[in-house]
């Protein structure tokens, strides 16, 4: 199989990295991740201007690109500049409207695409521990559609979000894979109270308190009772893309590593030249391009029809950027020194990124253990 990048997508890369050295330096970076918003509208329209946001989307619902390896090559990018835009929303969000959606609901991809509307999964519970199927937020039907009650936790940019991807149990009980549901929610809907906060990687998440939330008919997504299959679906693609963003910060993390090992003097010679740091950073090398073929295994994995194959190369890849991601992020702090642990440091910022992605749609042992139950499956 040939993974040689298409000329498009080797363009999009470096218009994008490109875009993020000149424009989204650190320091911008730095500014936005802690303002009280924690996005930048000016450089989410930039970046949506580029292309960044198309390239995710097949042309089918509005995009130019959405194959495993588009999606793969716009969050590298992303994880080298450490962008805390809300590139994933758009991408779960929308993946799950073109798998399931109508056609008018299809028709709400355009603002994805542009830019104009943030979207946010809604997924997540308290004390889930990301077990897709413990939903306990429920869904009656009424005269007028449907009515919302329950509690969402760590929704990514959820105080900004327009549009809300919400699971709900319209039968069943609490862990049933079948009687979840999904519904496309105006954000600023009446009965919705959002407790925003900060996260410790930058950018912010919000607590979603659902009281007797009326959405119409129309709001349901997809077949009543049958939306796990497309939440898999679609949080299939936001493990390819956390995966792809882990590795692109690794990159970084590794290049910066590199540099201070030739420049810091000990004794009057680099650092870099003790046989033990060499030791260390060969070993560190060595690892990052494992978890860059498990990105590329996801990538190829992710189009194809066979569900058990494309979901372990899924799972695979966010074990290993898990896993390895945070190895990356203890080297290079400790190869750095007390320096590393500064916040003026970017570093820091990085290895904070690569442990928190960890923690984001499944940590490195639940995806281990799915691993496991879908060889089982087989």
């Amino acid at each position: 199989m040939n993974f040689t990048h298409t000329e498009d997508r080797r363009m999009l890369a470096d218009s994008l990295d490109r875009y993020l050295a000149e424009q989204y330096g650190f320091v911008e970076r730095d500014h936005i991740a802690w303002s009280a918003q924690g996005t930048s509208d000016k450089h989410w329209n930039q970046l949506a201007e580029i292309g960044a946001l198309g390239a995710l989307f097949p042309e089918s619902v509005g995009g130019f690109g959405g194959s495993g390896f588009d999606v793969a090559v716009v969050f590298e990018s992303l994880g080298k500049g450490l962008v805390v835009e809300p590139f994933l929303g758009a991408l779960v969000v929308g993946r799950a409207i073109a798998q399931a959606g109508t056609a008018v609901q299809q028709e709400r991809i355009a603002g994805l695409v542009n830019g104009s509307t943030v979207a946010a999964l809604a997924h997540d519970e308290p004390g889930s521990h990301y077990e897709p199927t413990l939903v306990a937020t429920r869904a009656e039907k009424n005269a007028n559609g449907w009515v919302l009650n329950g509690a969402k936790a760590v929704v990514q940019q959820g105080q900004r979000a327009a549009l809300l991807l919400v699971s709900a149990r319209t039968s069943g009980n609490t862990g049933d894979a079948q009687g979840i549901s999904l519904f496309l929610v105006p954000g600023d809907a009446e009965g919705i109270a959002r407790r925003d906060y900060p996260k410790i990687d930058g950018g912010r998440a919000a607590e979603l308190t659902l009281q007797n939330v009326q959405v119409g008919a129309d709001a349901l997504l997809g077949t009543e009772g049958a939306g796990a299959d497309v939440l898999e679906h679609a949080t299939g693609w936001g493990l390819l893309a956390l995966a792809a963003e882990s590795l692109g910060a690794m990159e970084v993390a590794k290049r910066d590593t590199l540099e201070y090992l030739r420049t810091r003097k000990q004794f009057g010679v680099p650092i870099g030249s003790f046989q033990a740091l060499q030791h260390r950073m060969a070993d560190l090398l060595i690892e990052v391009e494992q978890a860059r073929s498990a990105v590329i295994n996801a990538a190829a994995a992710i189009d194809g029809d066979n569900r058990i194959a494309r979901e372990r190369a899924l799972s695979a890849a966010k074990f290993s950027v898990g896993q390895i991601g945070t190895r990356v992020a203890e080297e290079a702090i400790q190869l750095h020194g007390g320096i590393g642990m500064t916040w003026e440091l970017p570093l820091a910022h990085y290895a904070k990124r690569l442990v928190m992605i960890d923690h984001q749609l499944g940590d490195e042992d639940f995806h281990l253990q799915r691993y496991i139950d879908l060889g089982r499956a087989t």
